[in-house]
């Protein structure tokens, strides 16, 4: 049965999730990638990443899904940078 630390926890992780995915969707559409720190997004991978090993360490499956998307979202933020990098340039 859940309990209230458990959906605090769940929708958190959602949200926290979720959070880049409207740069992940403006930068797809404007094959643009202005703006976006590289050293920002690897902090972010990283911790994402240690946040993944917390969540295995301790079984914490709501900790590993939604830390795993987050990851895959900012793995994908990183490659679509690497890709519009020239288009970027462009402009300025």
């Amino acid at each position: 049965m859940m309990n209230l630390d458990n959906i605090v926890g769940i929708v958190a992780g959602i949200f926290t999730s979720i959070s880049l995915l409207p740069q992940l969707i403006k930068m797809i559409r404007q094959k643009k990638a202005t703006d976006i720190s590289l050293k920002m997004l690897l902090t972010l991978l990283a911790g994402l990443a240690l946040w993944v090993w917390y969540g295995i360490m301790k079984m914490d499956w709501p900790i590993i899904i939604t830390n795993c998307f987050s990851v895959v979202v900012n793995v994908l933020i990183l490659l679509f940078r690497w890709r519009y990098k020239n288009n970027s340039a462009d402009d300025k």
